[in-house]
C-alpha cells in the first residue's frame, strides 16, 4: 500500500464519527438531505451522497433524528432534524471532542 493510500484510509476513518457530530450539530435546526451535503461542503466535511443517505437512515432507527416530508413544494423532500436523543448525544460527543482537541494540543505543545 502506497503511502497515499495509507494516509487516505487513516483519514476516512479519522473524519466517519466526525461527520455523524456535524450532522447532528447542523441539524438541530431542520434540513433536508441535499442541503445538508451542502452545509457539510461548506463547513469542511466532503462527504458523498452515497455515505450521508444510509448514516441519515441509520441515526433516524438510532433514535437520535426524526424525519417529516414536506409536500408543499412540487417535490417532496425529506426533512430531518436531531430529536432530543440526538441532541444529548451531540452535547456528549462534542464534551468527549473538546478534552481530545485539549489533549492532542497538549501531545504537540501547544496551549489549550
Amino acid at each position: 500500500m502506497s503511502g497515499d493510500e495509507l494516509l487516505s484510509n487513516h483519514l476516512q476513518e479519522l473524519r466517519r464519527g466526525t461527520v455523524v457530530l456535524a450532522c447532528l450539530l447542523i441539524l438541530r435546526q431542520p434540513n433536508y438531505g441535499y442541503a445538508l451535503l451542502e452545509d457539510l461542503d461548506r463547513n469542511g466535511f466532503a462527504v458523498d451522497a452515497n455515505t450521508l443517505y444510509p448514516l441519515l437512515r441509520r441515526l433516524e432507527k438510532q433514535g437520535l433524528l426524526v424525519s417529516d416530508w414536506n409536500t408543499d413544494e412540487a417535490r417532496p423532500r425529506k426533512f430531518y432534524r436531531t430529536s432530543p436523543e440526538g441532541d444529548a448525544m451531540a452535547d456528549a460527543l462534542t464534551r468527549d471532542w473538546d478534552s481530545l482537541d485539549h489533549a492532542f494540543r497538549a501531545l504537540k505543545g501547544q496551549p489549550s
